[in-house]
């Protein structure tokens, strides 16, 4: 299984598939449609059925069931696209095996270091075998580490007959990263009753809950003169987005927040005097408190246009998802089944709310409930991105059991 796991996760990382935020098509990004293209090849070989894939990059495929009990069809969800945080192209991965618990040199020619003291719980890691980035790009195990334990889960249950599972229905989705994934995504096509994404981080996390989400696109529109004849003439732009995020509480932000504290991010300000722009999301569990916090951007936005002139701040306010825990409550059973495939597998379940996204949210308000599982990694978007095979194998374990012991229950 670790080979299987090595090689199609060090392949599918080499695929380009960073989404676009400001592209209008889907998938956003051609490299989505090559590695959803190479993934229907994968599942036929392997011998899925029913594998489709529709002009939006929206792969599916059945693992049919091969018990005489009636079973819940699941599903197993994962998405092709990485983050805009980062580049995608070029990704080299770095296999590090029998890691001996020090620094990491990533890449020596520009001194990037995975360094221990700025990340701790690589000490968790020691003895293992780490794949890393060589310093210059994302990994993309967010969530391609996802889309490999999917993969190499139902090669082993077609290999296995013997594990007994009901109808299990797999899909990987395009542009979850820009909050689009289930937009065109068919619940009723793909015909299961509950559904878990595996785009969690380290080994036993599982998750139900998350953030009610929106995101915020603030135009400003300055006034450009020359610096010798501005006075009372000149407006600046970037001048006007630097007072705009001075009201925004310095403290709520990621680097402040925790748990279940909620935040507002600044994603990227570009521009110049004449017209600037500025990206925020804004998260927080608490639905009340989700409110509070787009009306003060919207406040903000409202008192600077007043104060500069109409047509001077242009403000687009969009919700992105909803805290999923709400849909998820009622039919808890599948958390704890979950909970208890872990258990079987020595791993002690980590329950905690997603302080960030996954389809799931979405989903489970289109009518199909959908936990999120672990896939392994640490330190999504950035160049110090990694994932440890054995948090990978163990992944894949997981879902090879929770369909075992669906049909078990039934």
């Amino acid at each position: 299984m670790k080979e299987e796991l090595l090689n199609r996760f060090t392949k599918y990382v080499k695929v380009d598939t960073q989404s676009n935020e400001d592209s209008t098509v889907c998938p956003t990004t051609p490299g989505q449609m090559e590695l959803a293209n190479i993934l229907v090849s994968e599942l036929k070989e392997i011998g899925m059925e029913d594998v489709t894939v529709d002009e939006f990059g929206y792969v599916m495929a059945t693992l049919p069931s091969n018990t005489t009990k009636e079973v819940p069809v699941i599903g197993f969800l994962a998405h092709l696209d990485t983050a805009t945080d980062l580049t995608g192209k070029n990704v080299q991965p770095q296999v590090h095996e029998n890691y001996d618990g020090a620094d990491i040199v990533l890449n020596r020619e520009l001194n990037v270091v995975l360094s221990t003291k700025q990340f701790p719980e690589l000490a968790d890691y020691k003895g293992k075998t780490l794949i890393t980035t060589d310093g210059t790009t994302l990994l993309g195990a967010d969530d391609k580490a996802g889309i490999t334990e999917i993969m190499v889960a139902m090669n082993h249950l077609i290999n296995h007959p013997e594990i007994k599972h009901g109808k299990i229905r797999v899909a990987f989705t395009p542009d979850e990263e820009i909050g689009r994934g289930p937009e065109r995504f068919d619940v009723e096509a793909f015909g299961a009753k509950y559904a878990y994404t595996m785009d969690g981080g380290p080994l036993g996390e599982l998750e139900y809950e998350s953030f009610n989400a929106a995101g915020a696109k603030i135009t400003f529109k300055g006034n450009s003169v020359h610096p010798g004849t501005a006075k009372n003439k000149m407006v600046n732009a970037v001048k006007m987005a630097m007072e705009f995020n001075s009201h925004i509480p310095a403290h709520e932000a990621p680097e402040f927040t925790e748990g279940y504290e909620g935040f507002y991010h600044l994603i990227s300000l570009n521009g110049d005097v004449e017209e600037a722009k500025a990206y925020y999301i804004i998260r927080d569990f608490d639905h009340l408190k989700f409110v509070e916090r787009k009306t003060h951007i919207a406040t903000i936005a409202k008192e600077l246009e007043e104060k500069y002139g109409k047509g001077t701040v242009e403000l687009t306010l969009k919700d992105q998802y909803y805290n999923m825990k709400e849909k998820i409550e009622p039919v808890k059973e599948i958390v704890d089944i979950v909970s208890a495939a872990m258990r079987n597998l020595d791993i002690e379940p980590k329950i905690s709310p997603i302080r960030g996204g996954t389809d799931g949210a979405q989903l489970s308000y289109k009518g199909l409930p959908t936990p999120n599982i672990f896939g392994g990694g640490e330190n999504f978007h950035g160049k110090f991105e990694y994932v440890a095979l054995e948090s990978m194998v163990k992944a894949t374990e997981v879902i090879i059991e929770v369909a075992r012991l669906f049909e078990e229950k039934a």
